[in-house]
């Protein structure tokens, strides 16, 4: 009784999590069932994502504990592992549930890429350059990055929209299949070198002592607590879902708004990750997550949404529109411009600051 009082007192949100996922399965179906009074919908909305805000939470730190027991690059990749399994998760479960807009993965991917290559690189970059001026990482990692992030990024969210063999931005039989192989290789291949023969290439070029403290529990209970606080979010985000598309449809706000919120909820505790380490002038551990996930996002969520088109036979639409193209090519070199040096200023925090600035706005007034 003891132990389980301090499991619950260590661990308060999964704790959380389970509960609330246990009452969403008895209850969940009669909850949503009549969404008509503004202030349940916003109750049951509010609930839902600071429960999954807290999972989330719980997720990063048992990675960040990993992280310092496996060592860099392997902790990092552990980090983005599971923050973007709870992204594709997220959609996959709102995917199934039958009632998904068909480019909710579209806009998530795109906001997932537009938040983390502006906003939060733009913040991590301004806070490490206000404390430290300049800050340095290893150019051929994020080179890496970035060989592997543009390609995913054009042929999967650019090149639909312009094709012929599928109307208005939809992935044709063949497309899919071409997208869904060439997306899984080359993020499994970009995986095997970042582990194997280029791991140098993602390590820090200066040596920075670490800063953190020792791990409360061991790699194993570490890693059975990550997987026991991903799978409360699972079941969670299909009826969260339902209550985003509730609220979408009653405001009219625009649809590009669920995509926004899903990959904030999902991205929060991970850009407090980044920016702290920025501020410990650990830049290099910042671009591994920052650019880390958004490479897996790409790489990850691709082939779930098209395996899951192929046997649900769900309409699957990719390509953005003619806006959100110019904003993310403008995005993609500005960082290629930013990140081409092995050196960032506040300055180029500031810049990409001024992008998530536009991208925000331009979801209202698009």
């Amino acid at each position: 009784m003891r132990n389980a009082i301090a499991f619950v007192r260590n661990e308060p949100g999964l704790f959380v999590g389970i509960c609330t996922a246990v009452l969403w399965f008895l209850n969940g179906t009669t909850w949503v069932a009549d969404l008509s009074h503004p202030g349940w919908a916003a109750f049951l909305f509010s609930w839902l994502f600071i429960s999954i805000l807290w999972l989330a939470f719980g997720v990063v730190r048992h990675a960040d504990a990993l992280a310092i027991r496996l060592g860099e690059p392997y902790g990092t990749i552990v980090l983005t592992l599971a923050v973007i399994g709870i992204e594709v998760a997220m959609i996959a479960a709102v995917s199934l549930s039958g009632k998904a807009h068909p480019g909710l993965a579209r806009d998530t991917m795109f906001s997932v890429v537009m938040i983390v290559l502006t906003g939060m690189l733009g913040g991590t970059l301004l806070a490490g350059g206000l404390r430290h001026n300049r800050q340095e990482y290893n150019l051929s990692g994020a080179n890496a990055y970035l060989g592997v992030l543009v390609p995913l990024c054009v042929l999967t969210l650019i090149v639909p929209r312009f094709t012929q063999s599928a109307p208005g931005g939809n992935v044709s039989s063949l497309q899919a299949a071409f997208l869904l192989i060439t997306s899984a290789g080359l993020y499994v291949t970009f995986l095997l070198v970042q582990t194997g023969s280029q791991a140098a290439y993602f390590l820090s070029p200066t040596n920075v002592a670490p800063n953190h403290d020792e791990p409360p529990y061991t790699t194993t209970t570490h890693a059975a607590l990550l997987v026991m606080t991903m799978l409360p979010v699972v079941f969670l985000a299909k009826n969260l879902g339902k209550l985003v598309d509730h609220g979408i449809h009653t405001l009219n706000a625009p649809p590009a708004l669920g995509g926004f919120l899903v990959a904030i909820l999902v991205l929060s505790p991970e850009g407090l990750s980044a920016l702290r380490a920025a501020i410990n002038n650990r830049l290099q551990r910042t671009i591994n997550i920052l650019l880390g996930s958004a490479t897996s996002t790409i790489g990850m969520t691709v082939p779930v949404v098209l395996a899951i088109g192929f046997f649900s036979g769900r309409t699957l639409e990719l390509g953005l529109e003619p806006t959100d193209i110019a904003m993310l090519t403008l995005t993609l070199f500005t960082s290629v411009i930013t990140l081409g040096t092995g050196k960032t200023t506040l300055l180029q925090g500031v810049v990409h600051l001024i992008l998530f600035a536009a991208y925000v706005m331009l979801i209202f007034d698009g």
